[in-house]
């Protein structure tokens, strides 16, 4: 963690001084204000404000030094109150930049104060990832050698609107084209601040399912393939082969449906673009079924433990709980690698020093569930530098888990991350959520399925499967639907029917459709569809009125779907006669028979005459066979 210390070098003043082991901070009072203007490219002016109150008068401050650790700084300046330069020296010690301003002159007596500032420049501060730029500004490392300390904080309008900072500052304002924030010594001193600024971030993706069918007879296989959330919007380039169609379950997860031949193998790769939002959209709310679901206990989600209903009972909020997993709970790195145990909520509080991600989400979903809270876990991507998690994510898909509770004032499910406020050492995932996390599979009604994006592999030595970078938008974000439509098989007299089909070729989902069929321009029949995924078809089964003589029957069938449409033409003037043929036919048959039954037809002649005929072609054939 960067961190910011102060040192001050004393003298005293009186010969009769005697050898004191008083510290520099019990000295002298020590305020500091220190600004972080952030410039459009990145680069970061830094200027510490000080002032030195002296407490002794027989004492006076020589030199002053500040150790930034894990900090590089270029372009050191130093001056006094008045303007004049100071002699301000940079020394390394190794990953840490001590910056020494020596004083010219003293200033003596209890009470004396001595005013100053030093500015560097500094890069790593603010840097561009994506879409967004990220912000990090290290924490005081000794807040005991500053009576006051403060930070404020400018970033230019240029870097875009505020997606989340942490902790929340003291204020907000404008000033000359900048968002300034200020923060206390109490803020500074635990986490140093973290801060997006940007509407979204985006990232491409490369995912590869390795399928297998072990039957001997035809068999259907669904992925998970990562869906829209709240938060994130999907951008599919390319899915090879192509899924049979998707669907959505109860949680909202897409799965998309391969048909596989007895013993085949597939490879299926799926690539394109999502972007994660800074802030929830309009999104389809789940049914109070979902939600009810979401309540239940599970394998790893032991909601009726004693344990964790007691917790339940006290901890009560989403916050609350949050706090306790995050601040109880403590990682265990060594733990972090493929097909680790999976210890459950209850497991995570018998053996709080051995937790990893599932174990942080796990007991914060149980916990929730029990305060009568729906909460679901999050499997999917997030992205780190960490170099505990990274080297392995190279290597290997291992993924992240976090939890989401139902917000029913909003009517949103929240992600959040108490698994990353333990490793930050407090940073706030709480109240807004970074744009790093990139949701593959939700988990709700089951704990366990469907599997995320890097669990279909097959073979002894699977290979990587889950490859995710910044990335852009793609220039093509919308989708139009294909309408199909045919006729079934109809018979004359009885109502027909026409079978449309509604395809979404992607790249992305489409919400709030509503399909509307026209019978001779006027409308029949209006359908809603509340998401069609990429690669999903929606058929929409419609019959078709006969009526007397096709009275009822259109001679169009027309089906719309935004902005796409199909016109079905019926031939009803061929139906038409098709059925006035088929009545007549009945009509001679019916009229024939009853002709029989009144004895007005004798049929005994004809009848003999066609058992003649068949015994005498009966006789040729056996004569024929015998010779």
């Amino acid at each position: 963690m960067k961190k910011i210390i102060a040192f001050l070098s004393v003298l005293g003043l009186l010969f009769f001084l005697s050898l004191s082991k008083i510290s520099a901070q019990e000295q002298f009072n020590v305020d500091s204000l220190v600004t972080y203007d952030i410039q459009d490219s990145g680069k970061t002016i830094v200027t510490h404000d000080i002032t030195l109150e002296n407490l002794f008068s027989t004492l006076y401050a020589t030199s002053y030094t500040l150790y930034l650790e894990n900090i590089d700084v270029k372009n050191v300046t130093a001056v006094d109150d008045s303007g004049k330069s100071l002699v301000a020296e940079v020394k390394k010690d190794g990953d840490r930049s001590n910056i020494n301003i020596t004083f010219a002159d003293a200033v003596v007596g209890k009470g004396a104060k001595r005013h100053f500032r030093v500015s560097y420049e500094n890069d790593s501060f603010a840097t561009h990832t994506g879409e967004v730029w990220e912000i990090s500004i290290p924490k005081l490392g000794d807040d005991k050698s500053f009576r006051n300390y403060s930070v404020t904080l400018k970033v230019p309008d240029s870097m875009g609107s505020e997606a989340y900072i942490s902790p929340a500052a003291q204020s907000k304002t404008s000033e000359n084209s900048k968002k300034v924030y200020l923060f206390d010594k109490s803020q500074i001193s635990q986490t140093g601040i973290t801060a997006g600024f940007g509407s979204f971030q985006v990232f491409n993706f490369t995912l590869s399912y390795h399928l297998e069918n072990p039957l001997p007879k035809n068999s259907d296989v669904e992925v998970a393939i990562p869906p829209d959330t709240a938060y994130q919007k999907m951008y599919y380039q390319k899915m090879s082969p192509a899924p049979v169609s998707v669907r959505l379950d109860n949680d909202g997860n897409w799965l998309a449906r391969y048909h596989l031949s007895p013993r085949q193998r597939i490879d299926v790769t799926v690539s394109g673009s999502v972007q994660i939002l800074a802030g929830y959209r309009q999104f389809p709310t789940p049914t109070q079924q979902t939600l009810d679901g979401d309540l239940k206990d599970t394998q790893y989600w032991q909601v009726s433990d004693p344990q964790i209903k007691e917790l339940a009972s006290r901890l009560k909020t989403p916050q609350a709980i949050y706090d306790y997993v995050s601040k109880n709970l403590h990682y265990d790195y060594t733990r972090v690698q493929p097909n680790v145990e999976r210890l459950g909520a209850v497991g995570a509080l018998s053996s709080p020093d051995s937790a990893i991600c599932m174990e942080f989400t796990d007991l914060f979903i149980a916990i929730a569930r029990a305060a009568g809270i729906p909460a679901r876990e999050i499997n999917g991507y997030a992205y780190t530098e960490n170099p505990k998690l990274q080297p392995l994510s190279l290597v290997a898909d291992v993924l992240h888990a976090w939890p989401e509770y139902y917000d029913k004032d909003k009517g949103v499910w929240i992600p959040i991350d108490p698994t990353w406020a333990s490793t930050s050492g407090g940073v706030d995932y709480f109240n807004k959520l970074d744009l790093r996390h990139f949701t593959f599979v939700i988990h709700g009604q089951d704990s366990l399925k469907p599997y995320p994006p890097g669990s279909y592999k097959l073979g002894p030595n699977p290979q990587k499967d889950v490859f995710v970078a910044f990335g852009s938008l793609p220039e093509k974000r919308s989708s139009t639907l294909e309408v199909t439509g045919q006729f079934l098989a109809n018979l004359p007299l009885i109502n027909s029917r026409v079978v449309a089909n509604i395809f979404n070729p992607g790249p992305s989902a489409l919400y709030n459709v509503y399909p509307v069929v026209y019978f001779d321009g006027k409308e029949y029949q209006r359908d809603y569809l509340q998401v069609i995924p990429p690669y999903s078809n929606n058929e929409i089964d419609l019959v078709i009125p006969f009526g007397i003589l096709g009275s009822k029957t259109p001679d169009s069938i027309k089906v719309t779907a935004l902005e796409s449409q199909v016109t079905i033409k019926t031939n009803k003037s061929q139906f038409v006669v098709e059925s006035l043929v088929f009545l007549l036919l009945i009509l001679l048959i019916s009229t024939f028979a009853l002709l029989v039954r009144l004895k007005k037809i004798n049929l005994a002649p004809t009848w003999s005459k066609i058992r003649g005929y068949v015994q005498k072609i009966g006789g040729v054939t056996k004569n024929s066979n015998s010779g």
